[in-house]
């Protein structure tokens, strides 16, 4: 009888003792931490809205890679030396073949054993910066506009990329590029003999005034 009335005191006890040992390891961190460096805290919020879909049916079949230094210059004021800055950039050039642009007709199957498939233009489908391997080498005379100098120089750079692009045949490329891999996919496929050929260009008639 005496063991069950201990036991009934002991039991309250023993449950503060408990609560506040849990509590103590609850705010321990906090009341030691270091109040010259406390830990950072950070907070994301993120509120992603989709505004588009779009139906894909680009074929990549090349991709350019360019290294390049471009200097930019930029004439501020009258009686002060020109702005420039001079940029190590590096840019990439995709040419594709769109092939949303083909129609029934352009697949014309001949007899049993040939297949001949008009094939949209080569085109870039895009071209970039590619940032991450670009850098500023020096900035003269911004006069506090260093940034938009920046950044009116890789604009530059970028449709420098296109041009260089052009310039290197990337469209003929393609071209070749699709010759080799589409038609041994397509003989595959079809079991006949395929003849890739150009679509023809439509003529633009002209705009009315």
């Amino acid at each position: 009888m005496p063991l069950t009335r201990l036991l009934r005191r002991l039991l309250p006890l023993l449950f503060l003792v408990g609560l506040g040992w849990f509590l103590w390891k609850k705010v321990q961190p906090a009341l030691f931490e270091n109040p010259l460096n406390p830990t950072p805290r950070i907070t994301v919020t993120h509120n992603t809205v989709l505004q588009k879909v779009e139906s894909l049916g680009r074929l990549e079949l090349v991709r350019y890679h360019f290294k390049d230094v471009v200097e930019y210059k930029k004439s501020t004021y009258r009686f002060l030396p020109d702005a420039k800055v001079a940029l190590i950039v590096a840019g990439d050039a995709v040419g594709c073949l769109d092939l949303r642009k083909m129609q029934p007709q352009d697949v014309v199957f001949e007899g049993d054993s040939v297949v001949r498939i008009a094939l949209p233009a080569a085109e870039i489908c895009t071209w970039q910066v590619d940032h991450s391997q670009s850098r500023v080498y020096s900035v003269e005379n911004g006069f506090f506009q260093d940034a938009e100098l920046v950044d009116a120089g890789y604009k530059y750079a970028e449709k420098n990329v296109r041009a260089a692009a052009l310039q290197s045949g990337i469209l003929a490329q393609t071209e070749q590029n699709a010759e080799k891999i589409l038609r041994p996919m397509l003989e595959t496929m079809t079991g006949r003999r395929v003849v890739l050929t150009r679509q023809m260009a439509l003529p633009q008639l002209p705009g009315r005034r």
